[in-house]
Protein backbone atom coordinates (compact mmCIF):
# COMPACT_ATOMS: atom_id res chain seq x y z
CA UNK A 1 0.00 0.00 0.00
CA UNK A 2 1.55 3.42 -1.02
CA UNK A 3 1.53 5.89 1.53
CA UNK A 4 -0.27 8.98 0.52
CA UNK A 5 0.81 12.23 2.31
CA UNK A 6 0.14 15.02 -0.40
CA UNK A 7 -2.86 15.22 -2.46
CA UNK A 8 -3.17 18.17 -4.88
CA UNK A 9 -6.35 18.54 -6.88
CA UNK A 10 -7.62 21.23 -10.02
CA UNK A 11 -10.84 21.89 -9.02
CA UNK A 12 -12.37 22.09 -12.49
CA UNK A 13 -15.87 22.61 -13.93
CA UNK A 14 -17.65 24.95 -11.37
CA UNK A 15 -18.23 27.63 -14.20
CA UNK A 16 -20.03 24.56 -16.69
CA UNK A 17 -21.58 23.39 -13.70
CA UNK A 18 -23.34 26.35 -12.61
CA UNK A 19 -24.22 27.35 -16.37
CA UNK A 20 -26.25 23.64 -16.66
CA UNK A 21 -27.98 23.76 -13.55
CA UNK A 22 -28.28 27.25 -12.96
CA UNK A 23 -27.62 29.61 -15.65
CA UNK A 24 -24.80 31.19 -13.75
CA UNK A 25 -21.29 30.50 -14.21
CA UNK A 26 -21.18 32.09 -10.19
CA UNK A 27 -23.39 29.80 -9.34
CA UNK A 28 -21.00 26.88 -9.77
CA UNK A 29 -18.67 29.02 -7.73
CA UNK A 30 -20.44 28.89 -4.93
CA UNK A 31 -21.58 25.32 -5.35
CA UNK A 32 -17.69 24.36 -5.91
CA UNK A 33 -16.99 25.84 -2.30
CA UNK A 34 -19.19 23.03 -0.86
CA UNK A 35 -17.03 20.11 -2.33
CA UNK A 36 -13.87 22.02 -1.18
CA UNK A 37 -15.56 21.65 2.44
CA UNK A 38 -16.20 17.97 2.12
CA UNK A 39 -12.83 17.32 0.43
CA UNK A 40 -10.87 18.88 3.07
CA UNK A 41 -13.44 16.62 6.29
CA UNK A 42 -12.57 13.69 4.25
CA UNK A 43 -8.92 14.84 3.64
CA UNK A 44 -8.50 14.83 7.66
CA UNK A 45 -10.63 11.19 7.79
CA UNK A 46 -7.91 9.91 5.82
CA UNK A 47 -5.11 11.61 7.95
CA UNK A 48 -3.60 13.18 4.72
CA UNK A 49 -1.20 15.78 5.60
CA UNK A 50 -1.27 18.00 2.66
CA UNK A 51 -3.88 19.25 0.43
CA UNK A 52 -3.22 22.09 -2.14
CA UNK A 53 -6.42 23.32 -3.87
CA UNK A 54 -5.75 24.98 -7.24
CA UNK A 55 -8.41 27.96 -6.77
CA UNK A 56 -7.27 30.58 -9.46
CA UNK A 57 -4.62 30.70 -11.66
CA UNK A 58 -2.44 33.85 -13.13
CA UNK A 59 -4.49 33.49 -16.51
CA UNK A 60 -7.89 33.36 -14.61
CA UNK A 61 -7.33 37.37 -14.41
CA UNK A 62 -8.64 36.80 -18.63
CA UNK A 63 -12.22 35.74 -17.08
CA UNK A 64 -15.20 38.36 -16.47
CA UNK A 65 -14.17 41.00 -14.19
CA UNK A 66 -18.06 40.06 -12.25
CA UNK A 67 -16.86 36.19 -12.22
CA UNK A 68 -13.55 37.28 -10.79
CA UNK A 69 -15.25 39.89 -7.96
CA UNK A 70 -17.56 37.43 -7.78
CA UNK A 71 -14.95 34.54 -6.70
CA UNK A 72 -12.97 36.67 -4.39
CA UNK A 73 -16.21 37.77 -2.19
CA UNK A 74 -16.58 33.89 -2.00
CA UNK A 75 -12.79 33.95 -0.81
CA UNK A 76 -13.22 36.47 1.48
CA UNK A 77 -16.91 35.34 2.56
CA UNK A 78 -14.82 31.95 3.66
CA UNK A 79 -11.99 33.03 5.55
CA UNK A 80 -14.23 35.19 7.55
CA UNK A 81 -16.46 32.66 8.39
CA UNK A 82 -14.46 29.51 8.25
CA UNK A 83 -10.99 30.52 10.07
CA UNK A 84 -12.09 30.11 13.19
CA UNK A 85 -13.00 26.49 12.76
CA UNK A 86 -10.28 25.83 10.84
CA UNK A 87 -7.56 26.70 13.43
CA UNK A 88 -9.92 24.82 16.43
CA UNK A 89 -9.40 21.71 14.18
CA UNK A 90 -5.49 22.68 14.34
CA UNK A 91 -5.17 23.09 10.49
CA UNK A 92 -2.69 25.34 8.98
CA UNK A 93 -3.40 27.58 6.00
CA UNK A 94 -0.68 28.73 3.53
CA UNK A 95 -1.52 30.48 0.32
CA UNK A 96 1.14 30.07 -2.79
CA UNK A 97 0.84 32.56 -5.44
CA UNK A 98 1.08 36.21 -5.48
CA UNK A 99 -0.60 38.32 -2.98
CA UNK A 100 -1.79 41.05 -5.43
CA UNK A 101 -5.65 41.33 -4.43
CA UNK A 102 -7.59 44.27 -2.63
CA UNK A 103 -6.44 45.50 0.30
CA UNK A 104 -9.17 43.64 2.54
CA UNK A 105 -8.35 40.26 0.83
CA UNK A 106 -4.68 40.31 1.15
CA UNK A 107 -5.48 40.94 4.79
CA UNK A 108 -7.24 38.37 5.43
CA UNK A 109 -5.22 36.03 3.63
CA UNK A 110 -2.62 37.56 6.40
CA UNK A 111 -4.53 36.83 9.46
CA UNK A 112 -5.11 33.58 8.21
CA UNK A 113 -2.18 32.47 7.66
CA UNK A 114 -0.73 34.29 10.53
CA UNK A 115 -3.70 32.79 12.84
CA UNK A 116 -2.70 29.25 11.35
CA UNK A 117 0.83 29.14 11.26
CA UNK A 118 1.10 26.57 14.06
CA UNK A 119 -1.46 23.96 13.45
CA UNK A 120 0.26 20.38 13.23
CA UNK A 121 -3.01 18.19 11.87
CA UNK A 122 -2.88 19.06 8.52
CA UNK A 123 -2.07 21.40 6.16
CA UNK A 124 -4.05 23.38 3.48
CA UNK A 125 -2.32 24.85 0.57
CA UNK A 126 -4.21 27.18 -1.36
CA UNK A 127 -3.03 28.29 -4.57
CA UNK A 128 -4.22 31.92 -5.67
CA UNK A 129 -3.07 34.37 -8.62
CA UNK A 130 -0.28 31.18 -8.89
CA UNK A 131 1.50 30.06 -12.11
CA UNK A 132 3.81 27.63 -12.07
CA UNK A 133 6.11 28.88 -14.91
CA UNK A 134 6.38 32.42 -13.41
CA UNK A 135 7.08 30.28 -9.75
CA UNK A 136 10.16 28.91 -11.71
CA UNK A 137 11.27 32.17 -13.13
CA UNK A 138 11.15 33.86 -9.91
CA UNK A 139 13.24 30.57 -8.44
CA UNK A 140 15.79 30.81 -10.62
CA UNK A 141 15.92 34.58 -9.95
CA UNK A 142 16.49 34.49 -6.67
CA UNK A 143 18.90 31.47 -7.32
CA UNK A 144 21.27 33.16 -9.33
CA UNK A 145 21.26 35.98 -7.54
CA UNK A 146 21.85 34.35 -4.37
CA UNK A 147 25.22 33.06 -6.19
CA UNK A 148 24.11 29.27 -4.85
CA UNK A 149 25.22 26.52 -7.48
CA UNK A 150 22.04 26.07 -9.46
CA UNK A 151 20.87 22.48 -8.71
CA UNK A 152 17.85 20.96 -7.57
CA UNK A 153 18.33 20.93 -3.95
CA UNK A 154 18.73 24.68 -4.16
CA UNK A 155 16.59 25.39 -6.55
CA UNK A 156 13.64 23.18 -4.36
CA UNK A 157 14.67 25.86 -1.49
CA UNK A 158 13.47 29.23 -3.75
CA UNK A 159 10.14 27.27 -4.89
CA UNK A 160 6.82 28.51 -3.32
CA UNK A 161 6.52 25.38 -1.84
CA UNK A 162 9.59 25.09 0.22
CA UNK A 163 9.04 22.51 3.41
CA UNK A 164 5.90 20.90 1.76
CA UNK A 165 6.83 17.38 0.15
CA UNK A 166 5.70 17.27 -4.27
CA UNK A 167 2.30 16.08 -4.44
CA UNK A 168 1.80 12.27 -4.62
CA UNK A 169 -1.57 12.07 -6.12
CA UNK A 170 -2.98 15.17 -8.62
CA UNK A 171 -6.91 15.14 -9.11
CA UNK A 172 -8.24 17.15 -11.94
CA UNK A 173 -11.60 17.21 -12.34
CA UNK A 174 -14.18 18.84 -15.26
CA UNK A 175 -13.15 15.82 -17.91
CA UNK A 176 -10.38 18.37 -19.05
CA UNK A 177 -6.67 16.18 -19.31
CA UNK A 178 -4.34 19.16 -18.81
CA UNK A 179 -2.21 20.49 -15.66
CA UNK A 180 -2.94 24.15 -16.67
CA UNK A 181 0.60 25.42 -15.06
CA UNK A 182 -0.09 23.70 -12.04
CA UNK A 183 3.08 23.00 -10.08
CA UNK A 184 4.72 21.91 -13.03
CA UNK A 185 7.98 20.77 -11.36
CA UNK A 186 6.50 19.33 -8.27
CA UNK A 187 3.90 17.25 -10.11
CA UNK A 188 7.03 15.14 -11.70
CA UNK A 189 6.43 12.00 -10.35
CA UNK A 190 2.62 12.47 -8.80
CA UNK A 191 0.33 10.10 -10.42
CA UNK A 192 -2.48 11.79 -11.79
CA UNK A 193 -6.25 11.20 -11.67
CA UNK A 194 -8.87 13.03 -14.57
CA UNK A 195 -11.98 13.13 -13.53
CA UNK A 196 -14.95 13.07 -15.94
CA UNK A 197 -17.42 15.05 -13.30
CA UNK A 198 -17.45 18.20 -12.47
CA UNK A 199 -16.27 19.70 -9.50
CA UNK A 200 -19.62 20.52 -7.47
CA UNK A 201 -20.48 17.08 -8.56
CA UNK A 202 -17.57 15.55 -6.70
CA UNK A 203 -18.57 13.69 -3.97
CA UNK A 204 -16.51 12.11 -1.28
CA UNK A 205 -17.03 8.40 -2.92
CA UNK A 206 -15.19 9.91 -5.87
CA UNK A 207 -12.30 10.93 -3.52
CA UNK A 208 -12.20 7.48 -1.60
CA UNK A 209 -11.88 5.66 -5.10
CA UNK A 210 -9.34 7.25 -6.16
CA UNK A 211 -7.55 7.15 -2.87
CA UNK A 212 -8.13 3.43 -3.16
CA UNK A 213 -6.67 3.39 -6.66
CA UNK A 214 -3.85 5.26 -5.28
CA UNK A 215 -2.81 3.12 -2.93
CA UNK A 216 -2.27 0.20 -4.82
CA UNK A 217 -0.76 1.64 -8.02
CA UNK A 218 2.80 0.42 -8.23
CA UNK A 219 5.06 3.40 -8.07
CA UNK A 220 8.53 2.75 -9.72
CA UNK A 221 9.99 6.37 -9.80
CA UNK A 222 12.18 5.19 -12.58
CA UNK A 223 13.32 1.84 -11.50
CA UNK A 224 11.63 -1.33 -12.39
Amino acid sequence: MNPLNHVAIIMDGNGRWGVKHKNSRNAGHKAGLTTVEKIIKETIKNKIRYLTLYAFSTENWKRPKNEINYLFNLLENFLTTKIVSLNKQNIKLKIIGEKNFSKKLNKLLRHAEKKTINNKKMQINLALNYGSKFELINAFKKMTKSKKKINEKNLVSFLQTKNIPDPDLLIRTGNTKRLSNFLLWQLAYSEIFFEKKLWPDFTEEDYNKIIKKFKNIKRNFGNI
